[in-house]
């Protein structure tokens, strides 16, 4: 007797749109990995926000999201941080590191017929110098992506977006100047994040990324936290801090540990960590990987 094997639906990932978007990218890399190294197969699903993106995991509208955390010239991305802090369900599995290349897309002839250029707000801040110097005189507007003003510039001739060299090809768009990016080792590092009770991944964790709040606003407290992993050996690469939401001047403090969750020296680390902080959450332990473009 033949028994019929159920075929597995494809796989949801969830990432910042519309299409051509930074986050697709990541998020595409992440979909042909899935298929070369696990043989899952798996769709994109665009949001129009990385909240958006995040929350579709929790509601189960998509397994997974890929989002953007932090980059090398602007810094992290306050979103995605408040966002895995206020939703406890979810956790992050692997990170992919993206370079990025900005380019000016635009119908217009020359850099002085543009009056106005679109774009997400690391993009631009990501471009300032450029925008300074070649456009000193342009309208610099927010967009929630880079690409979400690209359906604009065939019918306004005046107007540019800062977006990637592919949301141009996907859009059939000129692209005016490339390389506008201030720092040509610009990147963007982008979390994969599904449920915390998913089947974890067969990969050895080298990060792992946590936040607390701290229990009272005093001298010391800060560092009486930090030096158990001073004192443990354990690297810290990154330590941001984000604003409690509750009371000027009370913060959250984000990390990210070089070490493994399943490390006796930060499983030691955590359980010391707990009698100095007020809310200790931990988002994830993972492996990083480059993408190639």
């Amino acid at each position: 007797m033949t028994i019929a094997m159920a075929k597995r639906s494809p796989s949801v990932i969830a990432h910042l749109g519309p299409a051509g978007t930074y986050s697709e990218q990541a998020a595409f890399f992440y979909l042909n990995w899935l298929k070369s190294n696990q043989n899952i197969e798996a769709n994109l699903s665009p949001y129009p926000t990385i909240a958006k993106s995040l929350q579709a995991v929790t509601t189960q509208q998509a397994d997974i999201a890929v989002v953007p955390v932090e980059n090398s010239i602007e810094g992290s991305v306050s979103m995605t941080m408040d966002s895995l802090w206020q939703l406890d369900t979810l956790q992050i599995k692997l990170a992919l590191v993206l370079p990025i290349n900005h380019a000016l897309i635009s119908c217009a002839d020359s850099l002085d017929k543009i009056d106005t250029v679109y774009s997400h707000p690391q993009a631009l801040a990501q471009c300032q110098g450029w925008l300074a110097q070649f456009l000193p005189n342009a309208n610099l507007i927010a967009n929630n992506s880079t690409t979400e003003a690209l359906e604009r510039i065939p019918e306004v001739p005046t107007i540019a977006a800062i977006s990637s060299i592919r949301a141009a090809q996907l859009y059939n768009l000129p692209i005016l100047v490339r390389g506008i990016n201030d720092y040509p080792e610009n990147c963007t590092r982008f979390w994969v994040v599904d449920q915390a009770d998913s089947a974890e991944q067969s990969f050895t964790p080298t990060h792992t990324s946590l936040a607390f709040s701290l229990p009272a606003n005093m001298p010391g407290a800060l560092v009486k936290a930090l030096e158990v992993f001073a004192h443990l050996g354990i690297n810290l690469s990154r330590i941001e801090s984000r604003p409690t939401k509750r009371s000027l001047g009370e913060y959250l403090f984000f990390i990210d540990a070089e070490a493994g969750i399943n490390s006796p020296l930060l499983t030691s680390a955590l359980s010391e960590l707990s009698t100095f902080t007020e809310v200790l959450k931990v988002f994830g332990s993972y492996e990083v990987l480059a993408v190639t473009t």
